[in-house]
C-alpha cells in the first residue's frame, strides 16, 4: 500500500541527497497545518530506516522530556515529538523520477488551461514524467483554503498519468482552480510557463531520473483503509468470520483426502483510497 498511496500526495519537503533534519518535520507540520488539518495527537509520520537514523542522531541534543530522551537512545527510534507520532517502516518507498532535467523544458500551451483541469496541453520538452512526479507553474501560488487569499509558496502538482518523452499533455492532481469556492491556485499558468520539478526550495531542480527515499507525514484522515465481510462458504466445512479494529476476516478449514491433509484458507477483502490528500506531505531525503 505504501509504495502506491504516495503518488496522490503532490506536497513535499525535500532534499535530494541530503539528511532529514528536525526543522524539516517542523516544515511538514506546518504544510498539514496550512492545509487544516486538525491539530492534536492525529498527525503521523512514517519514516523510512535512514531518515530514522539521521532524525534520531539530529533530535538526541534537542531540548525535550528527559524520559523521551532516554526512551528513544534506548529504543533507537523517535517516538512523539514535534507534533507528530513517530513510526518506522522498512516497506517506504524509493521514488524514481522520469527523465525531465526539472529545469522548465516544457511550457504551457495556454490555450489549454481551463477552470478545473487536471491535464494541460503543453509544447513539447525533452524528456518523460514519472506517475508521482511534482512541479510547479512559475506565479502560480497556493491560496488560503478558505480565505483564497495568496500565499507566498508555488502551489504543487503530482503527475497521474507517466509519459514518454516529447509528451504533449501532462495530467496532474489536484484539480486547477482559480475562482469560486474551490480556488485552490492564485491564477491560471500563463502561456509559455514552464512546467518545473524541483525541491521544496523552489530553486533547486530535481534532475533526469533522480531518486530518492520517501517518508510521509500525514494526518490520520488524509487517507482510508477498510474491509468487507466475505461471503461464507455454504459447504459444510469449519469456517469463521471475525472483525477486530475494522478489519474483518474470514478463515476457512478443509480436508484434503488425497494428500491427507488440512488446509486452511485465510482472506481479507481491502481497499484504501487518498480521501485528503492536503493532509499528507511526502518527505523526500537521501
Amino acid at each position: 500500500m505504501l509504495q502506491n498511496i504516495y503518488l496522490s500526495v503532490y506536497n513535499e519537503i525535500s532534499n535530494v541527497g541530503g539528511s532529514i533534519v528536525a526543522k524539516d518535520i517542523g516544515r511538514a507540520r506546518k504544510v498539514l497545518v496550512d492545509s487544516l488539518a486538525p491539530m492534536g495527537d492525529q498527525m503521523y509520520v512514517c519514516m523510512n530506516t535512514t531518515d530514522n537514523l539521521e532524525l534520531v542522531d539530529v533530535m538526541k541534543a534537542q531540548f525535550n522530556d528527559t524520559k523521551k530522551i532516554g526512551a528513544q537512545n534506548l529504543d533507537g527510534y523517535v517516538s512523539r515529538s514535534l507534533g507528530f507520532n513517530f513510526m518506522e517502516n522498512t516497506h517506504m518507498p524509493t521514488h524514481t523520477t522520469g527523465t525531465d532535467d526539472g529545469t522548465g523544458d516544457y511550457l504551457v500551451n495556454q490555450a489549454s488551461v481551463a477552470e478545473g483541469a487536471s491535464s494541460i496541453t503543453v509544447d513539447t520538452g525533452a524528456g518523460t514524467w514519472a506517475v508521482g512526479d511534482i512541479f510547479t507553474f512559475d506565479d502560480v501560488k497556493d491560496v488560503h483554503p478558505e480565505t483564497k487569499v495568496t500565499r507566498p509558496g508555488l502551489k504543487r502538482f503530482v503527475v497521474t498519468a507517466a509519459t514518454g518523452t516529447s509528451a504533449t499533455t501532462i495530467s496532474f492532481s489536484p484539480a486547477m482552480y482559480a475562482t469560486g469556492a474551490r480556488q485552490n491556485v492564485s491564477a491560471m499558468p500563463a502561456e509559455n510557463a514552464p512546467l518545473r520539478k524541483r525541491e521544496s526550495d523552489e530553486s533547486t531542480a530535481i534532475g533526469n531520473a533522480a531518486d530518492y527515499l520517501l517518508s510521509l507525514a500525514y494526518h490520520r484522515d488524509a487517507f482510508t483503509f477498510a474491509t468487507a465481510d466475505l461471503q461464507m462458504p455454504r459447504a459444510d466445512v469449519w469456517k469463521a468470520r471475525e472483525v477486530m479494529d475494522g478489519i474483518s476476516m474470514r478463515v476457512v478449514s478443509g480436508w484434503d483426502v488425497v494428500n491427507d491433509a488440512e488446509p486452511v484458507r485465510i482472506d481479507i477483502l481491502y481497499g484504501y483510497k487518498t480521501l485528503r490528500p492536503e493532509w499528507a506531505c511526502r518527505l523526500g531525503f537521501n
